[in-house]
């Protein structure tokens, strides 16, 4: 691998890595102000996506592996954004724009496809979760990604 190219994978990652921590932070934060949970809590809730309910028996590990699933989720939604944005240019000169827009995008496919069909079952219909977590997608994952990818596309002049 190139020396550009690596600095360009380490933007793509850092803009995943970004979004996924302010999203676990925001998870936590919320739910541990509404409801007490821990942050072991709040990981074992995204292994459920794949263990169902026996992730909140799992102690460290099963907080580890949900740790694991979100940043390699976080990870694949801005490597996909770098990917269409060099195809869509669009993307990479109007990021927050359409980094906002992602982050929508991102929202309705993880609440109405992703959630649903895994074994964690549906997720809170809470609307002060429901509202904070529209923003969120918007702010704090769609525009951290677009930026990142802004910053590796200027590193290759696309």
């Amino acid at each position: 691998m190139t020396d550009q190219r690596a600095r360009v994978a380490a933007f793509v990652l850092a803009g995943g890595i970004a979004a996924g921590t302010l999203d676990i932070l925001y998870a936590w934060l919320f739910w541990m102000l509404k409801a007490g949970v821990s942050m072991q809590g709040i990981l074992q809730s995204v292994a459920a996506g794949l263990l169902g309910n026996s992730s909140f028996s799992g102690g460290g590990a099963t907080a580890a592996l949900g740790l694991a699933l979100h940043d390699l989720i976080a990870t694949t939604m801005s490597v996909t954004y770098y990917v269409v944005a060099r195809r869509w240019p669009l993307l990479v000169r109007h990021p927050y724009l359409c980094g906002a827009g992602y982050g929508l995008l991102l929202y309705g496919i993880m609440n109405y496809i992703v959630v649903p069909l895994s074994a964690a079952g549906p997720g809170s219909t809470d609307p002060l979760w429901v509202t904070l977590s529209i923003a969120v997608h918007m702010l704090l994952i769609g525009i951290p990604i677009a930026l990142a990818t802004a910053r590796a596309s200027r590193l290759t002049g696309s």
